[in-house]
């Protein structure tokens, strides 16, 4: 019983010593300082790169494109952020007289183990810095990876998100990113082929076809240039196909085919020519001569 009141008295006497309070103090206001501190350069360290990719946004000359550096400035503020955060966390630790060179060391030996064992990792991270430093692609673009396309909608260190044409969000690892196709990177090439019947005369048909061909620079915006029939590209049972080729802006050909056809569609009805249907011959038992019928 004395042996617990004897340390009771100790420890109260500890509690309410000025020697505690004051260390208390000094420590609670170190940190309300390095956490002040850290605030206020974390800010003037994103107003300084906004402002440099600012400055670079006036330059006459364009060193890269709007989506790069929107991507840059994105992964630098990040950086920015998680470098200013590991500093003042060792700071708050270090007034707590922890061996910070201790913990650093050992978390060098235990980092080198762990590294074994998250290759994939380190592989995701490497692979970021080589997708945004070589500008592979940036956000917004329109991409296709493997059997998944879609506009990309950010970019870290490990992984790549992607949102595709029917809304769905995909995660994918940097590491695994292997062969990558930027449709956003230059100009599309619009690709339509056109059923014509064998009875329609095809110097005609394309005259046809080039007249509505001339029309669609002025009334789409997404062209570049005037479309151009290839020729014939082949002889089916019933039609030959004529293949028009248009080049668009970045990620409009789908959008500039579905035009082509529709102009071509309307303008060859106009002119009594329709699009062939399959056809199929019947031989009626009864009848000497065979019998079409459209299907």
């Amino acid at each position: 019983m004395n042996w617990l009141s004897d340390n009771f008295y100790v420890l109260f006497d500890y509690i309410t010593s000025a020697t505690l309070w004051v260390w208390i103090g000094k420590t609670a206001l170190r940190i309300a300082v390095i956490i002040i501190f850290a605030f206020v350069l974390k800010n003037v360290g994103k107003k300084v790169i906004n402002a440099i990719f600012k400055e670079r946004r006036n330059m006459p000359v364009k060193l890269s494109t709007n989506r790069r550096e929107q991507t840059l400035k994105n992964l630098l503020n990040s950086v920015l952020s998680y470098g200013i955060m590991f500093i003042a966390i060792m700071m708050i630790l270090d007034t707590f007289n922890v061996p910070i060179k201790t913990m650093l060391a050992g978390a060098g030996v235990a980092g080198l183990a762990i590294g074994f064992g998250a290759q994939s990792l380190v592989r995701d991270v490497i692979g970021g810095f080589f997708i945004i430093f070589e500008d592979q692609f940036s956000v917004g673009d329109y991409i296709e990876i493997g059997a998944i396309e879609g506009d990309v909608v950010a970019i870290g260190l490990r992984v790549t998100q992607l949102r595709s044409y029917y809304g769905q969000t995909y995660v994918i690892p940097n590491g695994n990113i292997d062969i990558v196709t930027n449709y956003s990177a230059t100009n599309g090439f619009a690709m339509v082929e056109v059923n014509v019947p064998y009875e329609s005369n095809i110097i005609q048909i394309e005259n046809m076809i080039e007249e509505t061909l001339q029309s669609l620079p002025e009334k789409y915006d997404m062209f570049v240039g005037t479309p151009v029939i290839n020729g014939v590209q082949a002889l089916e049972l019933s039609n030959y196909v004529l293949r028009i080729r248009a080049e668009t802006v970045p990620v409009m050909q789908w959008a500039g085919a579905r035009a082509i056809r529709k102009e071509v569609k309307e303008d060859l009805f106009e002119q009594g020519i329709s699009i062939p249907s399959p056809r199929m011959v019947v031989y009626p038992h009864d009848e000497q001569e065979p019998r079409l019928a459209d299907r």
